[in-house]
């Protein structure tokens, strides 16, 4: 067996050049000069086809502000959230070195982290609201150490964006760019302060676009996801291009520790700057609203429906009143596309109809009993806030469909009225009795509304409907909830 000299296997570290071949004799002196020149080579390509971040950091560092907001009470735990390690030798690290030290868990509960950038020289800044939400003060700190006083102009939760104003005028700011031009792949860099280490630079490319992730609070928003290393304290700070331009707003991560763990989220900037406008202009924001509740198309839905592809929305429900009532849309359509835009999914659909101004009229194209068509939309205002309302019904079986997996009953007329349910319209689940129904978390007291859009109004009328149900059948019911209302596709197992 050969022995590798210690300093052979050291040059070998050095130049990048450890394989199997370490292990052998050294080469000839010539080999190796070709392995040198051949290793530079590689690397002077590999550097050349990297981008250089330096003059947008020069540029735009200056630009990037820290934002701290300060509660009497304990404030709202913040969508990034992490901690340092308690660890006494990163605590000496701390001390002797000069890193910033984290607040304590008692200044935690009184304080919130985050970045922000100035959009204008006369001292206006973009966050996130989950930075200021609720905050009794809020200040900034510059490039240059000075901390300013910020004042809240105003806020959308929707959008997770706050408007602050400092009292200074020459400031350096950013400049915006088109959001709507990002491609995956494409680099982008962040600069914040990630536990409150300010103006760190990150960089990473666009993993996707138009990212709906599902969430109750930010329903209006598509973000762009990137693998961009954020955390907190880099929150409501900009992401930029190759170009130097703001794209983005740093706002969320997906993690089970708190940390960043590859997958990162912003709100695009030409979202966050219509809504800027509104709020400079009336003090609020505004948004469009068709007046539908929809959900995504799934292979037992198209199955149901004898589509090609799983793709749309389809209609659960529509608003008295609204303008997707006055253009003739109806529970059981599939949208499948808005104002020229393509709606491959449920969560497509909001963003869209959320950028529209209330009042205008817009295309909507819809797949109605097999063809497609347009109607005409005109979009109202979604209200400011949402007034809750639902109703539950206590089980008791009578009739339905074992196939199926549950049991429905009447609707009396005390709990029709309860519902607000016209007369000979809808059924209540008295029981689920086997796993088809229970897989598609139906529930006793859900109340069913359809079956393969036909309206039933009583037990008798669902036993009529589903009487020819048979192994390997698809079923699609028009379920409500409270006071949502929703497709579910039911497929019985094909017997073995």
């Amino acid at each position: 067996m050969n022995r590798i000299p210690l300093r052979t296997l050291a040059c070998c570290v050095l130049m990048g050049l450890v394989t199997a071949g370490c292990a052998q004799a050294e080469p000839p002196a010539s080999q190796a000069s070709a392995q040198a020149t051949t290793a530079a080579a590689a690397a002077t390509t590999a550097s050349a086809s990297l981008p250089d971040f330096t003059r947008i950091v020069q540029k735009n560092a200056a630009a990037v502000v820290h934002v701290e907001a300060k509660y009497n009470g304990q404030r709202r735990e913040p969508r990034m959230q992490a901690g340092m390690p308690d660890d006494p030798q990163l605590e000496l690290f701390r001390r002797f070195f000069g890193m910033p030290m984290m607040p304590s868990p008692e200044e935690q509960a009184h304080t919130s982290l985050g970045s922000g950038f100035i959009l204008s020289r006369d001292g206006y800044i973009l966050t996130n609201n989950h930075v200021v939400d609720g905050a009794d003060a809020v200040t900034v700190r510059l490039q240059d150490r000075r901390t300013l006083k910020a004042k809240v102009i105003g806020t959308d939760p929707n959008y997770d964006i706050a408007l602050l104003k400092v009292d200074q005028s020459g400031l350096p700011a950013v400049s915006i760019g088109d959001s709507r031009t990002l491609r995956p792949g494409q680099w982008v860099l962040a600069i914040g302060s990630p536990f409150g280490l300010d103006y760190t630079v990150t960089q990473g490319i666009v993993s996707a676009v138009g990212r709906n992730l599902g969430s109750g609070d930010q329903p209006y928003t598509s973000f762009i996801q990137t693998d961009v290393p954020i955390n907190r304290g880099n929150s409501g700070g900009p992401l930029f291009n190759l170009q130097g331009q703001v794209v983005g707003i740093n706002s969320q991560i997906y993690s089970n520790t708190g940390g960043y763990l590859g997958v990162s989220f912003s709100i695009p900037i030409d979202v966050a700057m219509n809504a800027v406008q509104q709020i400079k202009d009336h003090g609020y924001v505004t948004r469009g609203q068709l007046g539908v509740q929809v959900r995504g198309v799934d292979s037992d839905i198209a199955k149901a429906l004898k589509l090609d592809n799983a793709e749309g929305a389809i209609v659960a429900d529509v608003s008295d009143g609204s303008g997707a009532a006055k253009a003739g849309i109806q529970a059981g359509d599939v949208i499948l596309g808005y104002n020229g835009q393509p709606v491959h999914d449920a969560g497509d659909l909001p963003p869209l109809v959320g950028m529209t101004k209330p009042g205008t009229k817009v295309p909507v194209e819809i797949l109605r009993n097999g063809k497609k068509q347009t109607l005409q939309v005109t979009i109202g205002e979604a209200p400011h806030g949402k007034n809750a309302a639902g109703g539950t019904d206590q089980p008791s079986a009578q009739s339905g469909s074992a196939a199926l997996g549950l049991s429905v009953r009447d609707i009396d007329a005390d709990t029709r009225q309860q519902l607000d349910l016209p007369a000979g319209e809808g059924v209540v689940i008295g029981d689920i009795t086997g796993p088809v129904a229970a897989r598609q978390g139906l529930q006793p007291g859900d109340v069913i509304l359809r079956v393969n859009q036909q309206k039933v109004g009583s037990a008798a009328a669902f036993r009529a409907a589903t009487k020819g149900v048979k192994p390997g059948d698809t079923v699609l019911l028009l379920v409500r909830r409270g006071d949502q209302t929703n497709f579910v596709a039911l497929t019985v197992p094909s017997e073995k």
